[in-house]
C-alpha cells in the first residue's frame, strides 16, 4: 500500500472517530439536560399538587372542628385532589392522603370544639392531621432532587 493512502485513510478515520465522539458527547448532553428539565417540571407539578391538598384539607379541618355537616358537597375538592395524587404518587403519599380525608370525615361527625379545645388538644397530643402527608411528600420531592 501507498504511503499516500495510509495517511490519507488515517486522516479520514480520525476525522471520523472525532465526529462520532463529538456528536455522542452532544446527544449525551442534550439527553441529560431533557432528563432533568422533565424530572424538574415534574416535581413543580407534584409540588402545587401537594401544596392544593394540603391548603384545602387545612381549611376543612378548621371547618370540621367548629362546624357538624351532613352534606358532603364541600369535601368534593379534597375529594378529587386525593384522586389526582393517586395517579402519579407513591403509596406512601396516597395512603397519606387518605388518612387526612379519614381524620376530616371523622372530625364532621365529632361534637364541635372551641377554639380553647382546640388549643388544648394540640398541646397536649401534638396533634397535627397533616404532618404525615407533608413528611411523605417531603420524602417524595426529595427522590425528584436526587435523580
Amino acid at each position: 500500500m501507498d504511503a499516500a493512502y495510509i495517511s490519507a485513510f488515517a486522516a479520514l478515520a480520525g476525522t471520523a472517530i472525532g465526529g462520532l465522539t463529538s456528536f455522542a458527547t452532544s446527544w449525551m448532553t442534550q439527553h441529560s439536560q431533557a432528563r432533568a428539565q422533565r424530572l424538574a417540571s415534574e416535581r413543580e407539578r407534584r409540588e402545587a399538587l401537594f401544596g392544593r391538598f394540603l391548603e384545602e384539607a387545612a381549611k376543612l379541618y378548621a371547618d370540621a372542628l367548629q362546624h357538624k355537616r351532613d352534606d358532603t358537597s364541600a369535601l368534593i375538592g379534597i375529594y378529587a385532589l386525593t384522586n389526582r395524587i393517586r395517579l402519579t404518587s407513591s403509596a406512601r403519599v396516597v395512603e397519606s392522603a387518605d388518612t387526612v380525608v379519614r381524620i376530616i370525615f371523622d372530625a364532621y361527625l365529632a361534637p364541635n370544639l372551641t377554639l380553647e379545645e382546640i388549643r388544648m388538644s394540640w398541646s397536649d397530643r401534638n396533634i397535627d392531621p397533616l404532618r404525615d402527608f407533608s413528611e411523605a411528600c417531603r420524602e417524595e420531592l426529595e427522590r425528584f432532587g436526587k435523580l
